[in-house]
């Protein structure tokens, strides 16, 4: 045979493979592995016999059949995410608070004093303990506890095998956005810390496909922002009904923010594969493994030293130069106004178009490196703004009070309405990542320019969301 005939002969083949691509349309590479399965199946039935056993895996499919289905896959995925959320936020209530206790009630004083006792100016007091301390004492108490619970859950879910029936799930809707099915573990990732949730976007081959997992990820309220969230919905949403009634109404208004969340990682996901990210979703074959008992120490060393260690050192090296900054921005006065309050003076104005005030601005914008400490900052900033007196705290200090009605009293004191919180919420949903996830961000792209979009990005969307928020609730307002 003559090399023109085999450039015939191959040519022929790609001209059938064409035309059956055609024919198949976007199903072709599903079509071709099924074709595979099904011949592997008929041959192996032909060929082994198996004597009074039973079907392999038939425990594993009967689940399947339920996990996976389309009627009972979706409802089941969110009860269990619903389930995991509320066992991250209810277990961490509790060691949060012994560990607030225990940072900012007793050892802050103890180091006032010790800082008095050596005469130490007032300034350098200020800035290493009211502020790089605090700060980095909040990102503790509120990140920790949320970490060490939900890590080991979620691993548990991806050794027991449930995560890639996740993927499997999800594939459907991120390939109509022209992202990859297995960016739903990344987005699942992203609910404990978008950091975490970049670096595990490296599961995706496609390079392209990888990249609009990583600008989409912060989408996923991670757990910085949930406290955010809570409080404000339990005060302005909760406050809207019966006390009896109040909890599982400010819980489903943070669940519909979350799943608001998911809706603009499919949105953004679908507008970036149609514009400077363009290309068709690749196709990716699932083998589900097995079901099977997890590794309780491995689990444990995985989700506590590998995710909750690391993510939660490099969030207190940024925590400590926001801390310095947000009490020099405090503290530091320009005429009878400090640099914050003339801040806030000259970004009202602006804010007040997107329903939101200068303090919100102000405290998103110096805690960037941490979310955790966006409430305290807004706090401190309310009471330093409306020169509000007896809360019980020194001015430009960070502080968050133990009551939910005390601290509402500063909010509403602060001009807060539900027009604000609302807001607010919607903000902290959409606005750029934390100084953590930016640098992550770059260390997995190597790109300036992907770092600034996944950077800039969400807060324009924050901006655009919030405006018409503002104006149609002032149109039937």
């Amino acid at each position: 045979m003559d090399k023109t005939t085999i450039k015939l002969k191959g040519e022929e083949i790609i001209s059938a493979a064409n035309s059956a691509r055609w024919d198949l349309g976007t199903d072709f590479h599903d079509s071709i592995i099924e074709s595979i399965y099904e011949d592997a199946s008929r041959i192996s039935k032909k060929t082994v016999k198996q004597l009074g056993e039973k079907e392999a895996y038939s425990f594993d499919l009967k689940i399947d059949n339920i996990v996976t289905s389309k009627l009972f896959g979706f409802p089941l995925m969110f009860l269990l995410l619903a389930v995991v959320f509320w066992l991250t936020v209810a277990g961490a209530n509790y060691p949060s608070g012994l560990l607030a206790n225990l940072l900012i009630d007793t050892i802050h004083p103890l180091l006032k004093n010790v800082a008095t006792s050596l005469n130490m100016p007032w300034w350098l007091n200020g800035v290493l303990i009211d502020g790089a301390y605090l700060a980095m004492a909040w990102v503790i108490a509120v990140m920790l506890p949320p970490m060490a619970i939900f890590y080991p859950i979620f691993t548990l879910l991806e050794d027991l095998g449930y995560l890639p029936r996740v993927a499997f799930n999800m594939d459907n809707l991120f390939r109509k956005a022209g992202a990859h099915g297995k960016q739903a573990l990344s987005m699942s990732m992203g609910f404990g810390c978008n950091a975490a949730g970049v670096v595990s976007a490296r599961v995706i081959d496609s390079p392209r496909e990888r990249l609009i997992a990583i600008i989409t990820n912060n989408f996923s309220l991670c757990n910085g922002r949930w406290p955010t969230q809570i409080l404000i919905a339990n005060i302005f949403i909760g406050g809207l009904v019966p006390e009896s009634l109040a909890g599982v109404v400010s819980a489903g208004a943070v669940v519909a923010i979350a799943l608001l969340g998911i809706f603009f990682s499919l949105f953004v996901s679908w507008g970036l594969s149609k514009s400077v990210l363009k290309g068709e979703a690749s196709s990716f074959s699932l083998e589900l493994p097995p079901y099977r008992p997890p590794r309780i120490l491995q689990t444990l060393y995985t989700s506590l030293i590998d995710r909750t260690v690391i993510v939660l050192w490099r969030a207190i090296v940024f925590a400590f130069p926001a801390g310095i900054i947000i009490w020099l921005v405090a503290n530091i006065h320009i005429g009878e106004l400090s640099l914050a309050e003339h801040f806030i003076e000259w970004s009202n104005p602006f804010a007040l178009i997107f329903g939101l005030n200068g303090v919100i601005l102000l405290a998103y914008i110096i805690a960037i490196p941490a979310n955790e400490i966006v409430i305290p900052t807004v706090l401190m900033l309310t009471v330093l703004s409306t020169k509000l007196s007896g809360v019980g705290v020194g001015s430009g200090v960070m502080f968050e009070l133990d009551s939910v009605a005390d601290t509402a009293n500063i909010l509403h004191s602060g001009g807060w309405t539900l027009l604000t919180a609302i807001n607010l919420m919607l903000f902290s949903l959409l606005h750029n990542p934390c100084s953590t996830t930016i640098y992550t961000i770059y260390k997995e792209t190597k790109s300036a320019k992907w770092t600034m979009v996944a950077t800039f990005l969400p807060v324009l969307l924050g901006f655009i969301v919030t405006f018409f928020t503002t104006q149609i609730w002032f149109l039937f307002h």
